[in-house]
């Protein structure tokens, strides 16, 4: 009987665990936040955080999305901006990994909800409805890009976040003037 018991409770057991682990998977953006959150809460640090953990969301999608161009896009100039947006957001990225390091902020593995949401979108286009919808959403991302870089720029409280956000507005505002360009091509 106690045999019969025991293997009732295991199964039960591994039942309840099983509902409680669905398969959702988190949110890689708001688990580094709550990480963040959780050692930072009573530091400066706090707030560059946040900025930190929405640029390395936003630079892996510009990452991801520059490759996608080199697949999906019919124009040689969106081609070579998705290439653009390779290196130059890959490099950015491995600064802030170094910068997030040497902070202990954690930053996300991989896309937030939002940003794979967009990704996905833009993966069904192909050829010039691709290079349309690709490029506008390029123009509208980095002037908000530019936005939240120039806030960190101004307002980090850690200068080294407040001085590797500045550094990047050149670089962001170059992108800004070259997808304005190209959209201007492929409407």
């Amino acid at each position: 009987m106690k045999k019969i018991t025991l293997s009732i409770l295991m199964a039960a057991t591994v039942v309840a665990f099983t509902a409680c682990n669905t398969n959702k998977t988190e949110d890689s953006k708001e688990v580094a936040e709550e990480q963040n959150e959780a050692k930072l809460d009573t530091t400066a640090l706090e707030d560059d955080s946040e900025f930190a953990v929405a640029a390395a969301d936003g630079g892996m999608m510009e990452v991801k999305l520059g490759e996608l161009a080199k697949t999906n896009a019919a124009s040689a100039d969106v081609k070579k901006f998705g290439e653009m947006m390779v290196t130059d957001h890959s490099k950015a990225g491995d600064e802030l990994k170094a910068l997030a390091t040497q902070k202990n902020i954690t930053l996300p593995t991989a896309l937030s909800d939002e940003k794979q949401k967009k990704y996905d979108d833009l993966a069904q286009k192909k050829g010039k409805d691709f290079d349309k919808a690709y490029i506008s959403f390029m123009v509208d991302d980095h002037k908000e890009d530019i936005s939240e870089f120039e806030e960190a720029a101004k307002d980090a409280k850690d200068p080294d976040v407040k001085a590797w956000a500045q550094g990047k507005l050149p670089t962001l505002k170059h992108h800004l003037e070259e997808a304005e360009a190209i959209d201007k091509k492929v409407k």
